[in-house]
């Protein structure tokens, strides 16, 4: 019986520990926001002063606090669902790859939101992380030229496509700024995180 040596073993087409990585940031991600809106309650909503506050120097903590804060679990529940749904597709490609993503999307998104939002507003919610997620993955593929990836891109246009155009719309209590950027710097995290890119550098 003869098999291949170990040097010429083909490699598994799926990389198990990888994402075990993705998932397991994805549940810490999550479970922190869980953690954060629990303590909140408990403290009649004291925490979401922490947003991000519109043109105002303090309020710039925020764009790193803010994802992990909301405005009850009603709220928070929303954002959940499909933050989970895009990111476990972000996170097949691992922990790094996700990390990434979730980084330049919250600094990029954030940073917008802080500048073109309404004087004196705190904004505060995951939904901008889903929609730089949604755009994300819909560029990825674009960037990288690859078929797979693209009909990711297509599936998630198809399933969240009418939700998240919606979400663009000016409504009150709707933070259309923090979706605008969010999607902006998902299509920038594609562009940069690209496989070209990466082999260049």
């Amino acid at each position: 019986m003869s098999y291949p040596s170990p040097a010429r073993r083909p490699k598994p087409a799926v990389d198990a520990a990888r994402i075990g990585g993705g998932i397991k940031l994805l549940v810490a991600l999550v479970g922190l926001m869980w953690v954060s809106e629990i303590v909140d309650t408990a403290l009649n909503g004291a925490l979401d002063r922490y947003g991000i506050v519109a043109r105002d120097p303090e309020g710039l903590v925020g764009i790193v606090t803010a994802p992990f804060l909301h405005l009850g679990f009603g709220h928070l529940i929303s954002n959940t669902l499909p933050l989970v749904t895009l990111g476990a597709l972000i996170a097949i490609s691992g922990a790094v790859r996700l990390l990434s993503v979730t980084a330049i999307v919250t600094v990029i998104g954030g940073v917008g939101t802080w500048l073109i939002s309404p004087p004196n507003t705190i904004t505060i919610g995951a939904s901008g992380v889903v929609f730089g997620y949604a755009a994300y993955l819909v560029a990825r593929g674009v960037f990288n030229r690859r078929i797979g990836q693209v009909l990711i891109g297509v599936v998630v246009v198809l399933v969240w496509g009418s939700a998240l155009l919606g979400g663009l719309l000016p409504q009150d209590g709707i933070s259309w700024q923090g979706h605008l950027f969010g999607a902006v710097a998902g299509v920038l995290a594609a562009w940069f995180l690209t496989d070209d890119r990466r082999q260049v550098s």
